[in-house]
């Protein structure tokens, strides 16, 4: 049995992983926003916090109320009952991942969660 799964990926808007990859401790959504769109409703969490990664483009977050500016090469660490929304600039799409993981969660980083044989 194989102990992977590669997938390629389309120009979707938005391609969530969870059940492509098979996931069980992360939920990774890939997402791409058209210059001057915005994810349409605010959101938080109960238990996950989420980690973005700007991949192009430039947009901005709302937390909690605060107007946070966003560019390529940016990471946004959010905590799971911050108050969210995300938008591209008014003149440049913006392309993010978003990686959720339950806060507190994480047992071991690399060096110590690694089995070197």
């Amino acid at each position: 049995m194989k102990q992977y799964t590669k997938i390629t990926l389309g120009a979707d808007s938005r391609t969530e992983l969870h059940d492509k990859l098979g996931l069980t401790g992360a939920e990774v959504s890939i997402n791409t926003l058209p210059a001057g769109a915005g994810v349409p409703f605010v959101h938080a969490h109960k238990q996950n916090e989420e980690i973005y990664g700007i991949l192009s483009g430039k947009g901005k977050a709302v937390i909690d109320g605060e107007e946070i500016p966003l560019t390529a090469g940016d990471w946004l660490r959010v905590a799971p009952a911050a108050k969210r929304q995300f938008s591209a600039a008014a003149d440049s799409a913006i392309s993010y991942v978003c990686i959720q993981v339950k806060e507190h969660s994480l047992a071991g980083f690399t060096q110590e969660d690694a089995v070197v044989e």
